[in-house]
């Protein structure tokens, strides 16, 4: 039975409360914008040609203005403690696996919310359980090594606002990484991109 105690979230909750807050995103903003919440995602339809690069400029200038909005209101609350909460290596892991670690993870996510792309039937909304459960499970596997961010956005910048940039280059050049190779994989999985995958792109905005 999962429970809050009053004195911390245990490690299965913290995921799947990770997984659920992304469902409810995409539900919210499918429509609007295609969900776009994370710069490597983006980066994963420019490079399964789903999307334009102009496109994935103006989207990453909007996540990376939310998220150090996030970060600066973050830090005026709390300070430097702040760096508590943002992603890093995990105690017994080095930085190179953590960097395989959001390879890994971030390659995942996209295969999967590029699949759910391509069937017309999982467009938009109807993804968002797909993705979710996704983000969740990459939790549950590498959390603990990396901190499974897949989203250079919401690292880096309370990386940058607490003090620790150092940790930066994992957390974009992993999941920038990944989201390519995971958009490669679907060339000969899927062959070109279909109707669904670029509609995901745009949202209805």
């Amino acid at each position: 039975m999962l429970a809050f105690t009053g004195s911390g979230v245990d490690f299965v909750s913290r995921w799947l409360a990770r997984g659920f807050v992304t469902a409810a995103l995409i539900y919210a903003l499918a429509e609007i914008s295609g969900a776009h919440i994370d710069p490597a995602v983006s980066l994963g339809f420019v490079v399964r040609r789903a999307m334009g690069v102009r496109q994935m400029l103006q989207y990453w200038v909007a996540q990376f203005a939310g998220a150090f909005a996030a970060a600066g209101l973050a830090y005026a609350l709390w300070g430097d403690r702040i760096a508590l909460g943002a992603s890093r290596p995990g105690p017994d892991y080095s930085y190179p696996v953590a960097f395989l670690a959001e390879i890994v993870a971030t390659a995942f996510l996209v295969l999967v919310i590029l699949l759910t792309a391509g069937q017309e039937a999982s467009v938009g909304k109807q993804a968002a359980l797909a993705v979710g459960l996704a983000v969740a499970t990459c939790g549950f596997f590498v959390g603990g090594i990396s901190g499974a961010s897949m989203n250079p956005a919401r690292s880096i910048a309370p990386q940058v606002a607490g003090g620790i940039p150092y940790l930066c280059w994992i957390y974009f050049f992993g999941p920038c990484i990944g989201a390519t190779l995971g958009a490669l994989a679907m060339w000969p999985l899927c062959g070109p991109p279909k109707h669904g995958e670029k509609k995901a792109a745009r949202g209805g905005g």
